[in-house]
């Protein structure tokens, strides 16, 4: 590994995720800054109570793109530098840390959901679409995105080594990463987890009274 270089693509990923774009597509459609409302999180989600769908589309789709750009500029053009899956599972980590603390919003980000399966994505294609298969059924019995959100980021790492020499060859480095952003996840859904204890966590679809 080419020390210099995995340091700079890994400031560089993080400096990517540090773009909240919930409060960028925000702006630039004229709506209210998510942090102002709801439940206050800079994320697609919160995005939606604005009433603008197209609005929650595209911070959906950008949040989880700047957690997908940086793996795979490293897996394009890393070799050339000394480069390699290390560097990769460190420029995922590091995106996703940029969204939860982006730097160019006061380290105040989001939970970190559709950054980490850009970032799966990235990893393994058919690790992704693991995890939001295993997100889809939670979701359809339970109706609780954040309890859905938990279950596929746990159960991501577990599927990577499960598919070890059969959909890919696993890495100890994004093993680790994936590990590191399941426990970061459920650190900021920590409030939801106390509301699914106490069950007064919103279920999707519910109307409030």
């Amino acid at each position: 590994m080419n020390p210099l270089g995995a340091a700079l693509a890994t400031l560089a990923a993080y400096l990517i995720g540090s773009l909240s774009f919930a409060v960028i597509v925000s702006r630039a459609m004229g709506l209210a800054d998510p942090r102002s409302y709801g439940s206050g999180n800079p994320g697609a989600t919160n995005v939606l109570r604005s009433g603008s769908k197209a609005a929650a589309i595209v911070t959906l789709l950008l949040d989880a793109a700047k957690g997908w750009l940086p793996v795979m500029l490293v897996r394009w053009f890393g070799a050339d530098w000394g480069l390699g899956e290390g560097t990769q599972a460190l420029a995922g980590l590091a995106a996703f840390l940029g969204h939860l603390y982006p730097v160019f919003f006061g380290f105040k980000g989001g939970k970190g959901v559709a950054t980490a399966v850009g970032v799966l994505l990235a990893f393994e294609p058919l690790l992704a679409g693991a995890a939001l298969l295993t997100f889809a059924i939670i979701v359809f019995f339970f109706r609780y995105v954040s309890l859905a959100s938990i279950v596929a980021a746990v159960f991501a790492p577990a599927y990577y080594w499960l598919g070890n020499g059969v959909g890919w060859a696993a890495s100890g480095a994004k093993a680790l990463a994936m590990m590191a952003m399941a426990l970061l996840l459920i650190w900021r859904h920590r409030e939801n987890i106390r509301r699914l204890l106490a069950g007064t966590e919103s279920r999707l679809g519910a109307k409030k009274p």
